[in-house]
């Protein structure tokens, strides 16, 4: 049990925080924190990744412990550790300390929580142990799998208008984050020259965060088949010509996240058809960063990568036709399938464990357009939001060989000038973006992303 230290601003965020659903709410909230699971026997378990909902309101990273707002205030229930337990964990901090370090204004054992049950509402936890406790205590059924209901929805409404946007605190650790990201994939970059295998990309990449007590916000993807767009597996091997996708980002020690992504020749120089596709990638990239602004709709954003994505593969001949026509009629979507990008905070996807309920503006509900279903967000930008911009291209077989697909786009694809950027696999660019009043912040601007510095990095 981590438990850092902590200061009188680090708790006045949290009461603040507290404060401001009070004022959303008028019914109490119990929030768990969860646990974590066993691998294989019950002593050997994964690590403990709290309740981004828990983590919002408590700030500590507890396991198996539990909070109940209302009207501001905190109560913590949690047990005592078992004198046992210092055997093989050390000295454990007590109940009342860790109380204290959060700014609780009371705290008592597990076994009285059921007491403080009635009129509560509460969120799903991932965690398949810490649910089924959840559906017992609450007599009614809190599963992560089922959009929420009643007070459960009000609440779930409540904490999602608060973590659209960031306080200057989590900003802190948001900034923390993309920075330990950005010196992680210059090492990712340096390391490439002598590595033989992705997983040694992926360790000098890693090794970054675990030297900052950090962790990954997601399982990393480092690979040469960026085509799979969530590629895990890290046995290929590197070869002059291929092109490595890594998509890595940091987790601070309190729960925020990072999440960037580059794409860089394997060799130390793109070929001429990669740094083309390269180029019309980071043109999308930058025209959607450009266009961030307050009350700009975050759907302008992504048909505006996939207009750009269009444009740019009409002038290499790729695409053929009007590029406003193609875009609408989702020609793009056969190399551009995904999202522009997504919210990012405690969550990698921030709060997509509650559906669309945050991602998507009340009412709106996902397209079913082949370019717009895989949109995660689709909100007017407001100041404090912070999102990835992440277009890309990709040859996926089960798309380019889908004969449906084909027969639908047959008339607007060259497929015989397409066959001559078969060295083109994926690519895509990511960076984290923050809604100003004025515009926008990139907060990974430290990372370069031009092909000529990319090259350069990647030749060290």
């Amino acid at each position: 049990m981590l438990i850092q230290n902590t200061t009188n601003s680090f708790i006045d965020t949290l009461r603040h925080r507290r404060q401001r659903l009070a004022n959303l709410i008028d019914f109490p909230a119990i929030i768990w924190s969860g646990g974590s699971s066993p691998r294989n026997f019950p002593a050997n378990r994964f690590p403990l990744r709290a309740s981004s909902h828990f983590l919002y309101f408590a700030g500590l990273p507890l396991s198996n412990v539990a909070i109940r707002l209302e009207a501001g205030k905190l109560e913590l229930f949690m047990d005592d550790p078992q004198p046992s337990s210092a055997l093989w964990h050390g000295e454990m901090p007590t109940r009342d300390e860790i109380a204290q370090k959060m700014g609780a204004d009371g705290a008592r054992p597990m076994a009285e929580l059921e007491l403080w049950l009635e009129g509560t509402a509460t969120i799903a936890v991932q965690e398949s142990a810490t649910w089924t406790q959840q559906s017992q205590l609450l007599n009614r059924w809190v599963l992560p799998q089922s959009p929420p209901q009643g007070i459960d929805l009000e609440l779930a409404k409540a904490i999602t208008s608060l973590r659209l946007t960031h306080d200057d605190a989590a900003l802190a650790e948001l900034r923390k984050a993309a920075a330990v990201t950005v010196a992680a994939h210059k090492a990712g970059m340096a390391a490439t020259p002598k590595a033989k295998l992705e997983a040694e990309v992926r360790a000098a990449m890693e090794s970054v965060f675990i030297a900052q007590n950090m962790t990954t916000s997601y399982n990393s993807i480092v690979t040469v088949h960026g085509e799979v767009l969530h590629n895990e597996h890290y046995h290929h091997s590197l070869q002059p010509g291929d092109l490595l996708l890594a998509d890595v980002g940091a987790e601070t020690e309190t729960g925020w996240a990072a999440d960037v992504t580059r794409t860089w020749p394997v060799s130390g120089k793109f070929s001429s058809t990669q740094r083309e596709i390269y180029n019309v990638v980071l043109a999308a990239h930058d025209a959607c960063i450009a266009k961030i602004y307050p009350g700009v709709e975050y759907e302008d954003i992504h048909l505006l990568a996939a207009t750009v994505i269009a444009e740019g593969l009409i002038d290499l001949g790729i695409l053929q036709g009007n590029a406003e026509d193609l875009v609408q009629m989702d020609a793009h979507a056969l190399f551009f399938p995904h999202g522009i990008g997504h919210l990012l905070g405690l969550d990698v996807h921030d709060m997509e464990d509650l559906g669309d309920l945050a991602g998507y503006e009340e009412g709106r509900e996902r397209s079913d357009r082949f370019g717009l279903g895989y949109l995660r967000l689709n909100r007017p930008l407001r100041p404090g939001m912070l999102v990835t911009i992440e277009p890309g291209y990709y040859q996926v077989p089960a798309i380019l060989n889908d004969p449906k697909l084909r027969s639908k786009y047959q008339n607007v694809v060259n497929w015989q000038r397409l066959s001559q950027f078969a060295d083109v696999r994926g690519i895509r660019i990511e960076d984290d973006v923050l809604v100003t009043t004025e515009g926008s912040e990139v907060l990974t601007a430290a990372l370069p992303n031009d092909a000529n510095t990319i090259e350069n990095l990647s030749k060290i």
